[in-house]
């Protein structure tokens, strides 16, 4: 015996034309195969309505009510929506899976045709109230409606998704190197540890599906069972914690916010090596100044307000201020530069100390001088005063009184040349030790960046 189908403008069972199609097809369907696929329809609508006939979703579905419930929860994350650091949220796309026995969903699979399993809307049967307890989001709590699974044993899966927005104590004071820890705290709401009870299903939630973040790297997602008693009431309760392991991937901050500021910080000691006459040394350090502020306030409005210091904002802060003390140095020295034949001589331990071994070990010299050799300092000259003034008019052409006279004008002449030789040798002598702490200072800061660049760029690696 067989069953003729005809497809006009749809589809048959297992066969036909499309929509407006103007070929006929027919096709014989055993009569066995029809009268199976009705029989299982009807036996998994006489097994609902066995099952549902005196049930509620009411109360917890187990035949003694001195019994507590078991639930197992799994947790698959699938994707990091967003990290809110200013405001302290996590926002997570979960799958939820909940497993449980209902005492009140059971049958022999032989009472209908073998039927071992069915798929029903979630509504229609008891859901454990599991909820996330440091929610951060103001909604209240929705169910997902999807169906679950009731095998013949009367246990009862129900996978949900969820985009979950869970309260995350954010530390930044390791950023852009910080690594994270958030926890999302899972369980029942109304029900105790004595009538629900929550395990979680592994040591960790499953990330197998998992969507890859561009700013965050997972590293694990361990879960933990607690057992707690509140204020409010003398039960237990006992909640399923997973802790997301969360390290930030810094290459962009590295590359936008922290070698910037390297660089700059680098330049700052060059102010130490230009010549003073250029005029652009203190130009030079206030430059540089000006242009840490700037990065310092674009990293300000990136950053959540909180009583730590990030590392990145020591740095700055250590950056600035070893470049406002060199431009202070700057302009002391500048000063001694600019110190003119009027100044007081070099004291004699600057002369001594300065002049002589750190202008050696700096490689300090004047022009023509060798390296590691410094000219020996010259005593300041005394004046010779010129002598007296003669007795009296000598009227001889040949007398030697005007032999005397000429030597007096000579003299005269020597010690004013030797003034002005001794005011030049000091004036020379300030701006060689000026340009000795140029070096000096060149060398101490430079040091200090390089240092201060290092230590920060080693916690990338």
């Amino acid at each position: 015996m067989a069953v003729r189908q005809w497809a006009g403008e749809g589809p048959g069972l297992l066969g036909g034309g499309g929509v407006g199609s103007s070929s006929w097809t027919r096709v014989n369907l055993p009569t066995g195969l029809l009268e199976c696929l009705g029989a299982e329809g009807r036996l998994a609508y006489k097994l609902f309505r066995d099952l549902f006939s005196n049930y509620t979703s009411a109360l917890r579905p187990v035949a003694d009510t001195d019994q507590a419930l078991n639930v197992t929860l799994e947790v698959t994350l699938s994707q990091i929506i967003d990290m809110d650091e200013r405001n302290q949220v996590l926002t997570l796309y979960l799958w939820i899976r909940q497993e449980w026995t209902d005492a009140h969903l059971r049958w022999d699979p032989d009472d209908y045709g073998g039927l071992d399993a069915i798929r029903i809307p979630s509504s229609l049967v008891w859901r454990p109230d599991i909820v996330l307890y440091n929610k951060a989001d103001a909604q209240p709590p929705a169910s997902a409606s999807t169906n679950v699974v009731l095998r013949r044993d009367g246990a009862v899966r129900w996978d949900a998704p969820a985009i979950t927005r869970s309260s995350c104590r954010v530390d930044v004071s390791a950023f852009p190197f910080d690594s994270q820890r958030c926890s999302l705290t899972f369980g029942s709401w109304t029900h105790g540890g004595h009538q629900l009870d929550v395990r979680p299903r592994g040591d960790h939630a499953s990330l197998a599906d998992f969507v890859e973040n561009v700013e965050w790297r997972v590293l694990g997602m361990p879960a933990r069972r607690r057992v707690l008693t509140y204020g409010c009431c003398s039960e237990p309760y006992p909640d399923v914690t997973f802790t997301l392991l969360l390290r930030r991937r810094a290459a962009a901050y590295v590359c936008n916010l922290l070698l910037p500021c390297v660089l700059i910080s680098l330049l700052a000691p060059l102010a130490f090596h230009l010549p003073a006459d250029s005029g652009e040394k203190v130009s030079l350090g206030v430059t540089v100044l000006l242009s840490l502020t700037v990065f310092q306030l674009l990293l300000a409005e990136s950053m959540p307000p909180a009583e730590s210091v990030p590392l990145i904002g020591k740095y700055y802060m250590a950056t600035m201020t070893m470049v406002t003390f060199s431009t202070a140095l700057t302009i002391l020295i500048m000063n001694l530069h600019y110190c003119g034949p009027s100044a007081r001589p070099v004291p004699a331990w600057a002369r001594a100390f300065l002049l002589g071994h750190l202008a050696r070990g700096l490689c300090v010299r004047e022009r023509g001088e060798p390296c590691g050799q410094s000219r020996r300092p010259e005593p300041p000259p005394s004046p010779q005063p010129p002598a007296g003034p003669p007795a009296g008019p000598c009227r001889e052409p040949r007398c030697l009184c005007h032999q005397e006279a000429l030597l007096r004008h000579v003299a005269t002449i020597a010690n004013t040349f030797r003034s002005h030789r001794a005011a030049q040798h000091r004036h020379e002598d300030w701006k060689r030790l000026a340009c000795v702490m140029d070096r000096f200072f060149l060398g101490i800061f430079f040091s200090m960046a390089l240092v201060m660049s290092l230590l920060v760029l080693v916690q990338a690696l």
